[in-house]
């Protein structure tokens, strides 16, 4: 995977520069910086649009290298739709959003700088959105469009790109943002390869809480390996067949979320789930919960499995 760049400390200066020189752009930007979790919420936002195009639970896919071209372009409109539900934008013409008073339009990308820039959005503001999967890393910035900041020359639709002159003129709202990680793919291919292999989803899930242990899984993760809507069933079901092998799959119901604070590991929201080998306490000093009436503590890779009763 190409390494990707960083926006460094002198264009974060110049963005604020691009700030103070724009009443307009300044106004959006001060909108959406006064939303609650604005940062959080335009990479959940991008996460959801990502794994909506991608379609795991019917497709099994979790890379957008994936994708075929056109619903690589189509991830640009999903991104518009699903930041305008999460703000609760409203929709305008001839841009795609009216903000703080301004049209706003909205351009996604999965190549750096890779914007690509209708003739009607001329001296209007642009909400640019850059995704790497791979890198969980996402970025928001605002630009105003004139011919200084685009390329002087354009694709067959007139459309131009955001020349290197240009990126100087963005206004970063989100420099270098932490996109929800997509599990599979930050799990090598050795690790990978065994988990997708089964010929069914029980089988995969199965394979992916018995070797991906101690981290949060969340449901993103688990509908391309499952490939089936209702994981919530393939879920159970592993908790109930890994029981005889002393792993234990934690969810955010009934007992789970207490049982997982005992252990000392990652507590499970709603969606997500977290699963780690057991072995009964021996009373050596390390964290220890009490599952169905036996204390139990995380299991040393060189411990004996030992079955643990089910329902828990």
């Amino acid at each position: 995977m190409k390494p990707h760049s960083t926006i460094d400390a002198m264009w974060l200066k110049e963005s604020d520069l691009v700030y103070e020189a724009d009443p307009g752009l300044a106004a959006v930007a001060d909108w959406f910086r006064a939303q609650d979790d604005f940062e959080a919420r335009f990479g959940q936002a991008v996460r959801r649009s990502l794994n909506e195009v991608l379609d795991g639970a019917r497709t099994g896919r979790y890379d957008t290298n994936d994708l075929e071209k056109t619903e690589k372009t189509y991830v640009g409109t999903k991104v518009e739709i699903v930041v305008r539900a999460t703000f609760e934008l409203t929709k305008s013409r001839p841009m795609d959003y009216l903000i703080a008073g301004r049209q706003v339009d909205a351009k996604f990308s999965f190549f750096e700088w890779g914007w690509s820039v209708p003739v009607e959005a001329m001296d209007h503001l642009c909400l640019v959105l850059y995704a790497n999967d791979h890198a969980s890393l996402f970025r928001v910035g605002l630009i105003r469009i004139n011919s200084e900041v685009l390329t002087n020359s354009g694709n067959r639709d007139g459309k131009r790109g955001i020349s290197a002159r240009g990126r100087r003129k963005i206004h970063w709202l989100v420099a270098d943002g932490a996109l929800p990680e997509n599990l599979l793919l930050q799990l090598t291919p050795e690790e990978r390869s065994p988990i997708l292999a089964p010929d069914s989803g029980q089988k995969r899930v199965n394979e992916l809480f018995r070797r991906v242990q101690g981290v949060l899984i969340n449901r993103d993760s688990v509908e391309p390996v499952a490939q089936q809507t209702d994981i919530a069933k393939r879920v159970r079901d592993s908790r109930l067949q890994l029981a005889h092998e002393g792993i234990v799959v934690l969810g955010h119901q009934a007992a789970h979320p207490g049982i997982a604070r005992a252990l000392g590991i990652p507590v499970p929201k709603k969606g997500e789930w977290i699963s780690v080998r057991l072995v009964p306490d021996l009373g050596d000093g390390r964290p220890s919960a009490v599952i169905k009436e036996q204390p139990l503590v995380l299991a040393h890779p060189d411990e004996p499995a030992q079955p643990l009763r089910p329902g828990y």
